[in-house]
């Protein structure tokens, strides 16, 4: 075998020009598919991050129905204290929840005296809040941004844009507005503590406050919540949680229809912009299937050419008494050499440009939100590259090398 990889070497090194641009397209199409993979996934993850962080959590759990009318924030859909305990003795079971956090969302109006504007709340208790969206407190620009104390009783967070319409400060005094489910309106007097990017997109109509008086606004006498919120010390677990939380939670029925209650929905269930990461791993699959083409068709080439060359010595080396096996397996290592060494060149390459972009951060606006791309180099992408490349390599020398293989040397021999 070290005798056919020597003379397989020395073979593709009789045409350098030709194997040359050969492994240079393959090389860069290696590199291309690191390089976006790369990107890619690390674009993924960042907003990922981002979206389950700094608002939504890694799942959520709701009545029935609440997610259907989510627009609408209904306050008549609601989790009743009596189910929120045994939402929390089922969640107790999974060590793979790091953290959760109760929430009421409704809307109302913000007044500064002289102006008014319709704004989206989440009332939540800031200790716990905190700990399940991790990079929350991050994005409150101006004001209290402590992990327990972001928000206080008599205090809002509110978003940049709400903030320089009205003319807010930290200290300004408003008057929140709202709706409570029976129909009856309420208002409360609350101080300015935080100004906050615009965490749910550029529109800006998302504020915050503590559960505490959320309760009084609304007139919300029982322990009752809109949604509940669920961090995870591993994203990669979120399938098996949710798929064993939704058995769980059908065992939580209504005391009069005897029907399932409760909902539970993973972030990708709850984002538009899990249709996005959809799209970005599909355009990894094109890369690769682009790949796939250019190997297959550059070395079936490379060996067409290779075999209807050398006829001639095929034919001699035949007459000689070398074995029909041999020279497949002569062939066939050349078309495998040209491929691995073409692909590991690529991923050499593709690392390089990787770590570049490491070092100098690439940062970018998307949509609302400030991405920083920090891709980490793809071992997983690099190991699958590889192989996919020697598979096809493989594949496109196996029909010349049984051609050559299966020539008879009285035909051959006349081609010299």
């Amino acid at each position: 075998m070290k005798n056919i990889i020597k003379i397989a070497w020395r073979n593709l090194m009789r045409y350098k020009r030709r194997t040359l641009l050969t492994s240079s397209l393959i090389t860069i199409g290696v590199a291309l598919v690191i390089v976006f993979s790369g990107i890619g996934n690390s674009f993924k993850s960042e907003v990922i991050g981002i979206i389950t962080n700094s608002n939504l959590g890694d799942m959520q759990i709701h009545k029935k129905g609440y997610v259907g009318s989510i627009d609408n924030l209904p306050l008549d859909l609601t989790v009743t204290e009596n189910n929120l305990q045994k939402i929390e003795s089922a969640l107790a079971k999974y060590p793979q929840i790091k953290a959760q956090t109760t929430r009421i969302r409704f809307g109302g109006m913000i007044s500064n005296y002289v102006q008014t504007t319709s704004m989206r709340f989440t009332a939540v208790d800031p200790a716990m809040e905190s700990k399940t969206c991790t990079a929350l407190t991050g994005r409150i620009k101006e004001g209290d941004n402590g992990s327990d104390t972001f928000v206080a009783p008599g205090a809002l967070v509110i978003p940049i844009n709400i903030a320089s319409g009205l003319g807010l400060k930290i200290g300004s005094e408003v008057v929140l507005v709202a709706t409570n489910k029976d129909g009856s309106v309420n208002g409360m007097s609350f101080k300015i503590s935080g100004i906050s990017e615009n965490i749910l997109g550029p529109q800006g109509k998302d504020g915050y406050m503590h559960i505490k008086d959320a309760r009084e606004l609304l007139r919300i006498e029982d322990g009752s919540i809109t949604e509940m919120a669920i961090k995870l010390n591993d994203l990669s677990a979120m399938s098996k949680v949710v798929g064993s939380l939704k058995k769980d939670l059908e065992q939580i029925k209504d005391e009069v229809t005897g029907k399932p209650v409760l909902e539970i929905h993973s972030w990708e269930e709850l984002s538009p912009f899990a249709s996005i990461a959809k799209i970005v791993t599909l355009l990894i699959l094109v890369v690769r299937i682009v790949l796939i083409s250019i190997v297959l068709i550059s070395i079936l080439n490379v060996m067409m050419m290779s075999v209807y060359e050398r006829i001639g010595e095929i034919g001699t080396i035949a007459s000689i008494g070398t074995p029909p096996i041999k020279i497949l397996a002569l062939f066939l290592t050349e078309g495998l050499l040209l491929g691995f060494f073409s692909a590991m060149t690529g991923n050499i390459i593709g690392a390089g440009i990787l770590t570049v972009i490491r070092i100098t951060k690439l940062n970018f606006i998307f949509g609302n939100m400030q991405i920083v791309l920090s891709p980490e180099i793809p071992a997983n992408e690099i190991i699958m590259t590889v192989a996919i490349v020697i598979l096809i390599s493989a594949a496109a020398s196996l029909q010349p090398a049984i051609k050559a293989s299966k020539m008879e040397p009285v035909e051959a021999l006349r081609h010299v």
